[in-house]
Protein backbone atom coordinates (compact mmCIF):
# COMPACT_ATOMS: atom_id res chain seq x y z
CA UNK A 1 0.00 0.00 0.00
CA UNK A 2 1.52 4.01 -0.57
CA UNK A 3 1.45 6.41 0.89
CA UNK A 4 -0.15 9.21 0.31
CA UNK A 5 2.31 12.47 0.63
CA UNK A 6 0.61 14.12 3.83
CA UNK A 7 1.67 10.98 5.61
CA UNK A 8 4.94 10.29 3.80
CA UNK A 9 5.61 14.42 5.24
CA UNK A 10 4.31 13.88 8.30
CA UNK A 11 6.48 10.55 9.19
CA UNK A 12 9.31 12.59 8.03
CA UNK A 13 9.25 15.65 10.53
CA UNK A 14 8.23 13.67 13.04
CA UNK A 15 11.40 12.28 14.28
CA UNK A 16 13.07 15.70 13.62
CA UNK A 17 10.90 17.29 16.72
CA UNK A 18 11.65 14.65 19.01
CA UNK A 19 15.28 15.49 17.64
CA UNK A 20 14.99 19.25 18.01
CA UNK A 21 13.21 18.71 21.97
CA UNK A 22 15.98 16.12 22.79
CA UNK A 23 18.87 18.74 21.81
CA UNK A 24 17.11 21.70 23.55
CA UNK A 25 17.05 19.13 26.93
CA UNK A 26 20.63 18.34 26.50
CA UNK A 27 21.38 21.64 26.28
CA UNK A 28 19.22 22.52 29.15
CA UNK A 29 20.91 19.95 31.12
CA UNK A 30 24.76 21.34 30.08
CA UNK A 31 23.74 24.90 31.19
CA UNK A 32 21.83 23.96 34.58
CA UNK A 33 25.13 22.08 35.22
CA UNK A 34 27.26 24.56 34.32
CA UNK A 35 25.34 27.51 36.44
CA UNK A 36 25.56 24.89 39.46
CA UNK A 37 29.59 24.50 39.03
CA UNK A 38 29.69 28.94 38.62
CA UNK A 39 27.56 28.67 41.58
CA UNK A 40 29.82 26.72 43.61
CA UNK A 41 32.91 28.11 42.37
CA UNK A 42 31.24 31.92 43.17
CA UNK A 43 30.38 30.55 46.60
CA UNK A 44 34.22 29.69 47.52
CA UNK A 45 35.69 32.92 45.82
CA UNK A 46 33.43 35.66 45.39
CA UNK A 47 32.84 36.91 49.59
CA UNK A 48 36.42 36.84 49.82
CA UNK A 49 37.42 38.23 46.53
CA UNK A 50 34.77 40.90 47.19
CA UNK A 51 35.72 41.68 50.77
CA UNK A 52 39.25 42.65 49.78
CA UNK A 53 37.66 44.87 47.10
CA UNK A 54 35.38 46.83 49.67
CA UNK A 55 38.11 47.00 52.46
CA UNK A 56 40.68 48.00 49.55
CA UNK A 57 38.17 51.03 49.06
CA UNK A 58 37.08 51.58 52.74
CA UNK A 59 40.60 51.55 53.79
CA UNK A 60 39.54 50.94 57.47
CA UNK A 61 37.91 54.49 57.48
CA UNK A 62 34.54 54.15 59.33
CA UNK A 63 33.29 57.85 57.90
CA UNK A 64 34.56 55.91 54.22
CA UNK A 65 32.27 52.73 55.13
CA UNK A 66 29.68 54.90 55.78
CA UNK A 67 29.81 56.60 52.43
CA UNK A 68 30.86 53.96 50.24
CA UNK A 69 28.15 51.75 51.76
CA UNK A 70 25.39 54.14 51.03
CA UNK A 71 26.66 54.81 47.75
CA UNK A 72 26.57 51.17 46.56
CA UNK A 73 23.20 50.83 48.02
CA UNK A 74 21.63 52.96 46.78
CA UNK A 75 22.91 53.54 43.26
CA UNK A 76 23.59 49.92 42.15
CA UNK A 77 19.65 49.31 43.40
CA UNK A 78 17.23 52.07 42.13
CA UNK A 79 19.81 51.71 38.65
CA UNK A 80 18.32 48.19 38.95
CA UNK A 81 15.06 48.94 39.31
CA UNK A 82 15.18 51.40 37.16
CA UNK A 83 16.28 49.10 33.93
CA UNK A 84 13.67 45.95 35.55
CA UNK A 85 11.14 48.54 35.87
CA UNK A 86 12.01 49.23 31.69
CA UNK A 87 11.74 45.41 31.07
CA UNK A 88 8.02 44.96 32.66
CA UNK A 89 6.29 48.37 32.30
CA UNK A 90 5.49 47.86 28.42
CA UNK A 91 2.93 44.75 27.42
CA UNK A 92 4.73 44.75 23.73
CA UNK A 93 8.20 44.50 24.36
CA UNK A 94 9.68 41.38 22.50
CA UNK A 95 10.76 38.94 25.13
CA UNK A 96 14.15 38.30 24.33
CA UNK A 97 14.70 42.48 25.15
CA UNK A 98 13.20 41.91 28.52
CA UNK A 99 15.14 39.06 29.55
CA UNK A 100 18.31 41.05 27.87
CA UNK A 101 16.81 44.11 30.69
CA UNK A 102 16.49 41.43 33.50
CA UNK A 103 19.70 40.00 33.09
CA UNK A 104 21.27 43.81 33.25
CA UNK A 105 19.25 44.54 36.02
CA UNK A 106 20.63 41.56 38.22
CA UNK A 107 24.41 42.19 36.51
CA UNK A 108 23.55 45.97 37.97
CA UNK A 109 22.80 45.27 41.30
CA UNK A 110 26.01 42.68 41.90
CA UNK A 111 27.61 44.82 44.22
CA UNK A 112 24.82 44.29 46.54
CA UNK A 113 24.26 40.80 45.86
CA UNK A 114 27.93 39.98 46.84
CA UNK A 115 27.19 41.88 50.13
CA UNK A 116 24.51 40.58 50.86
CA UNK A 117 26.46 36.49 49.85
CA UNK A 118 28.73 38.36 52.59
CA UNK A 119 26.18 38.88 54.96
CA UNK A 120 23.78 36.17 54.51
CA UNK A 121 26.28 33.74 53.84
CA UNK A 122 27.21 30.38 55.88
CA UNK A 123 30.30 29.02 54.39
CA UNK A 124 33.83 29.85 54.83
CA UNK A 125 34.31 31.99 52.44
CA UNK A 126 31.34 34.00 53.89
CA UNK A 127 32.75 34.24 56.95
CA UNK A 128 35.82 35.07 56.26
CA UNK A 129 34.30 37.59 54.14
CA UNK A 130 31.96 39.25 57.51
CA UNK A 131 35.68 39.32 59.02
CA UNK A 132 37.37 41.18 56.35
CA UNK A 133 35.01 43.55 56.36
CA UNK A 134 34.64 44.08 60.18
CA UNK A 135 38.38 44.83 60.12
CA UNK A 136 38.98 46.75 56.76
CA UNK A 137 35.35 48.62 56.10
CA UNK A 138 33.60 49.05 59.39
CA UNK A 139 29.81 50.47 58.91
CA UNK A 140 29.88 49.15 55.37
CA UNK A 141 27.19 46.75 55.44
CA UNK A 142 24.74 48.68 57.87
CA UNK A 143 25.28 51.45 55.33
CA UNK A 144 24.76 49.81 52.31
CA UNK A 145 21.49 48.33 53.98
CA UNK A 146 20.35 51.68 54.00
CA UNK A 147 21.04 52.72 50.78
CA UNK A 148 18.83 49.87 49.32
CA UNK A 149 16.35 50.86 51.90
CA UNK A 150 16.47 54.55 50.69
CA UNK A 151 16.43 53.18 46.59
CA UNK A 152 13.57 51.13 47.33
CA UNK A 153 11.38 54.04 48.89
CA UNK A 154 12.15 56.70 46.19
CA UNK A 155 11.38 54.10 43.58
CA UNK A 156 8.12 53.11 45.32
CA UNK A 157 7.40 56.83 45.11
CA UNK A 158 8.45 57.27 41.91
CA UNK A 159 5.94 54.54 40.95
CA UNK A 160 3.37 56.39 43.31
CA UNK A 161 3.75 59.71 41.07
CA UNK A 162 3.30 58.06 38.12
CA UNK A 163 0.17 55.99 39.00
CA UNK A 164 -1.16 59.56 40.32
CA UNK A 165 -0.78 60.95 37.36
CA UNK A 166 -2.11 58.24 35.36
CA UNK A 167 -5.37 58.40 37.60
CA UNK A 168 -5.77 62.36 37.67
CA UNK A 169 -5.71 62.26 34.19
CA UNK A 170 -8.01 59.92 33.61
CA UNK A 171 -10.18 61.81 35.70
CA UNK A 172 -9.80 64.78 33.90
CA UNK A 173 -10.69 63.43 30.63
CA UNK A 174 -13.84 61.57 32.34
CA UNK A 175 -15.05 64.99 33.67
CA UNK A 176 -14.10 66.95 30.13
CA UNK A 177 -16.27 64.20 28.85
CA UNK A 178 -18.64 64.57 31.21
CA UNK A 179 -18.86 68.30 30.47
CA UNK A 180 -19.11 67.84 27.06
CA UNK A 181 -22.38 65.19 27.17
CA UNK A 182 -23.83 67.79 29.37
CA UNK A 183 -23.24 71.05 27.35
CA UNK A 184 -24.76 68.96 24.29
CA UNK A 185 -27.56 68.00 26.37
CA UNK A 186 -28.44 71.32 27.42
CA UNK A 187 -28.00 72.44 23.69
CA UNK A 188 -30.71 70.24 22.43
CA UNK A 189 -33.20 70.68 25.87
CA UNK A 190 -33.06 74.52 24.69
CA UNK A 191 -35.94 75.45 23.02
CA UNK A 192 -36.30 76.74 19.49
CA UNK A 193 -35.38 80.72 19.46
CA UNK A 194 -39.17 82.55 18.03
CA UNK A 195 -38.37 84.87 15.42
Amino acid sequence: MNDTPAQTTASKETPHKSNHWGSRALWGAIIAALLALLFFIGAAFLPRWWSHRIGDQVGGSQTSGVLIGLFYGFAFTAVALLVLWMAVRRKHRPWKLRVTLVVVAVLLSAPNLLTLGIVAGNGSAAHAGQRTLDVDAPNFRASTLIGVGAAVLLFLLFQWVLFSRRRNKNRIDDLKGELKAREKSAKDAEPPASS
